[in-house]
């Protein structure tokens, strides 16, 4: 990696950096057999595609018990550090909780409720990590929305990672379900026999997972569609180097696609950044997928002729995670709409909202922060508008509505008003 000036970058370079996409075209066929087999077949389907993509036997896939014991079998400071995180989420959660309201609008009494759904399906990720923090953010806001069922699907090990269980139970799922990939999601779109079926499917996962909640959007709601976990640092020569390159080190290591990225306005402090990078990235267990996510064509470190010319990059990149460390960061922050996540200051790695400071770290990726943000209460709630009309209030508004009514041909819309003056 080596720093680049924006002015530089060629047609091809922008669009690997500004048209990142989720990259699950290559296995939606794929996905499409595997969703329909587990809708004709259900558990038989699920056991098979357990045993052909996870090497595991899978007996019982409702194992709710045994995440209950191991809450209670795991290490005490493991357990105290879920706890923790737990609390600040659901803090932080139930700040959102909307209010119901009625106004009155000259004699009109309108207003608006908020009503949970009934049942969702969490997924929480395996792979080549485990993440029981995904469960805790899939899972607490969905409670504090007040849904009424909470089931999380996980993909089945041998054995099963117990702090993710652990964490699903302290999160306070109501069902855990030993499922992984497309047929996870297919399982709580349609329901199985041992799966019930949901009203909404959230979560993060692989490409598997992202095209199997494309594939089934429509027959249930889902959240949004996710690609590989993406940073964007923007920064001035006052940050600390080491600082920006622990955040850009610690990104990349969730998977050789994940993009990152560094825009300075000083090229000297982009040089700095750069050797810090590597120098971190030498000493990290996971040294392999952070060299890949490096070399991705959606990584790299800019340098911005002006700090007008750095903001114009981070808007348009959309980062599921912005880091801003700068001497006049809220400066900056007021003049960037879209990002899934902000982290203000030399001392808010990204790390902190991953696991505990509170905040949801289920975003949108792939510059869908321009049209959505990430997991929360509202994800789970569903609004309804109510109304009460007087006479004078309708009143006042007749010759409104029945000139709209006939415009558009309603003629018994016009006269359900006036049928209330006879």
């Amino acid at each position: 990696m080596n720093p680049k000036p924006i002015a530089d970058l060629g047609p091809d370079e922008r669009r690997a950096l500004f048209d990142r996409d989720a990259g699950i075209e290559s296995v939606r066929g794929d996905v499409r057999d595997i969703i329909d087999r587990v809708r004709d077949e259900g558990d038989v389907a699920v056991r098979e595609f357990s045993r052909e993509f996870d090497g595991v036997e899978v007996g019982n896939i409702d194992i709710t018990d045994e995440a209950e014991r191991a809450y209670e079998e795991i290490d005490d400071e493991v357990r105290a550090a879920i706890e923790d995180a737990a609390k600040n989420i659901r803090e932080f959660h139930e700040a959102q909780l909307p209010e119901d309201w009625r106004a009155d609008f000259d004699g009109r009494e309108l207003g608006r409720r908020f009503r949970p759904v009934e049942r969702v399906g969490v997924y929480a990720p395996g792979g080549t990590a485990a993440y029981p923090s995904s469960a805790l953010m899939g899972v607490i806001p969905a409670k504090v929305a007040g849904v009424e069922q909470v089931a999380v699907a996980t993909p089945p090990g041998d054995p099963q990672n117990p702090i993710t269980l652990a964490a699903i139970h302290a999160a306070g799922a109501d069902r855990v379900y030993r499922v992984g990939g497309a047929q996870a999601i297919a399982a709580m779109a349609y329901g199985t026999e041992q799966i019930d079926r949901a009203q909404k499917v959230v979560g993060p996962g692989n490409r598997w997972v992202t095209a199997a909640k494309a594939e089934v959007q429509g027959d249930v709601a889902i959240d949004f569609l996710a690609g590989p976990s993406e940073l964007l640092v923007l920064a001035d020569d006052s940050a600390d180097p080491a600082h920006v390159a622990s955040d850009v080190v610690a990104q990349a290591e969730h998977d050789e696609d994940s993009p990152v990225v560094t825009v300075t306005d000083d090229s000297d402090f982009a040089e700095a950044v750069v050797e810090e990078i590597d120098s971190q990235a030498g000493r990290r267990e996971r040294e392999e997928i952070i060299r890949a996510a490096l070399d991705n064509d959606a990584s790299g470190a800019f340098v911005a002729r002006s700090m007008s010319e750095a903001i114009s990059f981070a808007e348009e990149y959309a980062a599921e995670h912005l880091v801003i460390q700068a001497e006049n960061d809220e400066e900056l922050l007021r003049r960037i709409d879209s990002a899934g996540s902000v982290f203000l200051g030399s001392y808010t790695p990204v790390a902190a909202g991953d696991y505990a400071s509170g905040t949801n770290h289920v975003l949108p990726t792939t510059g869908l922060a321009k049209i959505t943000g990430g997991l929360s209460v509202d994800t789970f709630l569903r609004s309804t508008t109510v109304q009460r009309l007087d006479e004078e209030s309708l009143s006042s508004l007749a010759e409104t509505i029945t000139t709209l009514a006939e415009a558009e041909g309603l003629e018994a819309h016009a006269e359900s008003v006036r049928k209330r003056f006879e």
